[in-house]
């Protein structure tokens, strides 16, 4: 079992849809809040290069610096590009990730299996990457993070194929801590997709639009900042892979199944916070294996964090209303449960950026939050948003309050700029949830921006904390 220290404090730097750092708003109500149209347009053009890296006074924490893989694009763009194409572009990629996780949702309710163990970043949708050491002596490389996968993977030498990625790809060759897992090993065995070649576990996982990644499945050290490591951990070393991975070398999975990071560590609770994604500040995502973990504050906003033996990686949550300018809506009672075979429920994702509801979730919501808009000017629909308002020469505007209201009594209150956002530096901004034709809602990061999402794995809890980053 990997060996590591009780605490794990790892630094996010997120810049996903680059509108939302310092859109400040207030409650002017109980049920309207105050969007700053201005300020959130005068952020889109900040410079990115200027990052500012929180530091931790824990001195027996392992340290991780986390950053959004839209850094690299940002930093290397071409001139002509233009923010409205980027968001086009981003939702199309959210879009892929999203089908891809309901697909294999759908994938695992059929055989009556738990989900397959493969990422949910398709065309290279993995919102946070990071830039982790590999092997003995260490080699750093950029590793997609993702609470929807739990198997990690790099790249490695020899490459049949492999896509190109910033750093040198890592050469087994060159590190002593390299050892490939045999065949009738208990990991090798709980891969989903595994296969034998001359007594090696050899890993495969296939993705839906075509991209894929093939290896040996072996353990190996990971070093963070510092110098501080975590050994014996098993990854897959990928010697045939190709797709939708821009900027990242290979995937560090965080999800709920018995091959990701927080299970092999035994992990008794993990939290993040996605910070302002215009901000050049950092935030941190921190990793708990204390036994005697306590019970969560009961002045926390919380919700159960639920099982589903179907879809072990995902975070299933007990949501089970919402509400718009103080209405809750009368959303059907089996909208939001895990039924008898696995489907529908709702997960919490990291990499998927729009909330996605039922569409007649969807459908009440959107109209309920047309009722008390209906002072705005209304503007064109943009890719899946068809909700959009023309805020130019606006300094700020009053929209309604959204609640999301979970199992036990708790409710969490969204700021504005978690759900009416920027999508060009004219003035256009939409209502940022989509809806799906499948029964599986998932909450995105948009929605969980400048809030601590904490999970307790004991007591089987979400936590919510706003502005604790």
């Amino acid at each position: 079992m990997a060996k590591i220290n009780p605490l794990f404090n790892f630094y996010l730097f997120a810049i996903l849809f680059l509108p939302l750092a310092f859109c400040r708003n207030s409650i002017l109500t109980s049920n309207t809040k105050s969007l700053n149209v201005k300020s959130c347009l005068k952020k889109l053009g900040r410079n990115l290069s200027n990052v500012q890296h929180f530091e931790s006074s824990n001195k027996s924490s392992l340290h991780l610096k986390l950053h959004s893989r839209n850094t690299l694009k940002l930093l290397h763009k071409n001139k002509d590009d233009n923010y409205k194409s980027i968001v086009l572009t981003r939702l199309s990629e959210d879009s892929s990730r999203v089908e891809s996780i309901q697909n294999r949702a759908s994938v695992a309710v059929e055989q009556n299996l738990r989900a397959p163990i493969i990422s949910g970043v398709s065309r290279g949708s993995g919102e946070y990457f990071s830039r982790v050491g590999i092997g003995n002596p260490s080699r750093e490389v950029y590793v997609i993070i993702d609470t929807g996968s739990d198997l990690s993977w790099v790249q490695c030498q020899p490459c049949s194929q492999c896509y190109t990625q910033p750093d040198p790809v890592f050469e087994p060759t060159q590190s002593s801590s390299f050892v490939s897992l045999p065949c009738n090993s208990t990991k090798c065995n709980t891969l989903d997709e595994s296969e034998c070649r001359t007594g090696s576990c050899i890993y495969e996982v296939s993705y839906g639009d075509g991209s894929y990644t093939t290896g040996n499945f072996v353990t190996e050290t990971i070093t963070f900042d510092g110098g501080d490591v975590v050994h014996d951990v098993a990854i897959g070393c990928g010697h045939n892979n190709d797709g939708f991975f821009t900027g990242a070398g290979g995937l560090l999975g965080l999800g709920g199944g018995a091959l990701s990071l927080p299970s092999q560590i035994n992990a008794t609770s993990f939290s993040y916070c996605l910070v302002d994604r215009e901000s050049n500040s950092t935030s941190s995502l921190n990793f708990d294996t204390n036994t005697s973990i306590l019970p969560a504050d009961p002045t926390l906003i919380t919700a159960p964090l639920l099982s589903n033996p179907t879809a072990e990686t995902f975070y299933y949550l007990g949501l089970t209303g919402l509400s718009v300018g103080g209405t809750s809506l009368a959303i059907p009672t089996t909208s939001f449960v895990i039924d008898k075979d696995g489907s529908g429920g709702v997960i919490i994702d990291t990499g998927t950026a729009v909330t996605r509801l039922e569409s007649r979730v969807y459908e009440l919501l959107r109209d309920e939050f047309r009722k008390g808009t209906s002072h705005l000017p209304m503007a064109d629909e943009v890719a899946i948003f068809d909700t959009c308002y023309d805020l130019r020469g606006q300094e700020s505007v009053e929209v309604p309050a959204v609640e999301f209201h979970f199992a036990g009594g708790k409710s969490l209150g969204l700021p504005a700029k978690n759900y009416v956002i920027p999508v060009d530096t004219e003035g256009t901004f939409c209502l940022a949830f989509a809806p799906t034709t499948a029964s599986m809602s998932i909450i995105g990061n948009v929605q969980q921006e400048g809030i601590r999402v904490g999970f307790n794995l004991v007591y089987s809890l979400v936590t919510f904390q706003p502005n604790q980053c």
